[in-house]
């Protein structure tokens, strides 16, 4: 892994840390009902992050960075400090789609602001209930710290034009890690054009996981992308989805299965598709 710290927490290890003042649990659910869900149910002491809200600007047309661009610094800083994280601080991240909501996406967020202490709970808030981690329908009270000091974001990110030139060489690789139905052009239920980027390849963010919903091991992992990837660099290599957010996850797999984090195109297929770019379509395969 790129750190000492595992970018992965089972929820055994976290059960072990529910009293320890030094961890902030996030709650990271997104989508309909998500923060309803949260106040109904959540794991003890854990305090809620909005994807679209608090992890992105979210403008009125998608084809100017996609539906999840990322904040502003001074926004992301404002965030952090109302969620009381500071630099030193633990932070273990959680959702309820196995990491591949928002849960990652915060989780890259942090590393991208050299956040060192940053985890995302494997098997996330279904297996934390299942082995006995308390919830509450109460309200979590905290301190706000200072503003959390960030200048840019470390980790490598591509732009609609990098992925342009990128698609088209032996030398990079695009990766699509939505479902293959989505990348087939068969569904799509969340942009307006179905299809995916001419000459990227398929590795659904689905296959990072085994059958029981927890992240593969670090060994496999690093396994099934060395044969993927070969022996090109991180900064050759890019991973999308339809926002920005889902790709997130295999990032995290990546850099738990060692492999150095590569670049993130965060406007990915919501961008894309809006955009006067070629298009692979079911009817143009």
């Amino acid at each position: 892994m790129s750190q000492l710290l595992s970018p992965i927490i089972n929820p055994e290890d976290l059960l072990h840390l529910q009293d320890s003042s030094e961890i902030i649990l996030i709650d990271a659910r997104a989508g309909i009902n998500a923060e309803e869900n949260y106040k109904n149910e959540h794991l003890k002491g854990a305090r809620y992050v909005d994807l679209n809200r608090d992890l992105a600007t979210v403008e009125t047309d998608p084809a100017n960075g996609g539906r999840h661009p990322l904040p502003s610094f001074e926004k992301f800083s404002e965030v952090l400090s109302r969620l009381g994280i500071s630099p030193k601080i633990h932070v273990i991240i959680y959702d309820d789609k196995n990491g591949s909501n928002a849960a990652a996406r915060f989780w890259w967020m942090l590393r991208s602001i050299r956040h060192e202490k940053v985890q995302v709970l494997n098997g996330g808030l279904q297996e934390a209930i299942k082995i006995g981690f308390p919830v509450s329908s109460e309200i979590e009270t905290f301190d706000a710290t200072e503003n959390y000091p960030i200048s840019d974001w470390k980790l490598a990110t591509a732009n609609i034009d990098e992925v342009e030139r990128a698609r088209n060489n032996n030398q990079n690789i695009v990766i699509d890690v939505r479902d293959k139905n989505r990348f087939d052009g068969l569904t799509e239920p969340l942009d307006l054009i179905a299809g995916h980027i001419p000459g990227a390849v398929n590795v659904p963010f689905s296959e990072n996981l085994n059958e029981d919903g927890f992240y593969k091991s670090a060994v496999d992992l690093k396994e099934k992308y060395t044969a993927i990837l070969g022996n090109k660099n991180p900064e050759d290599i890019i991973v999308h989805c339809g926002s920005g957010v889902t790709a997130c996850h295999t990032l995290l797999a990546l850099d738990y299965a060692g492999i150095e984090i590569p670049k993130l195109y965060v406007g990915s297929w919501s961008e894309w598709s809006r955009n006067d770019r070629e298009m692979a379509t079911k009817e143009s395969n």
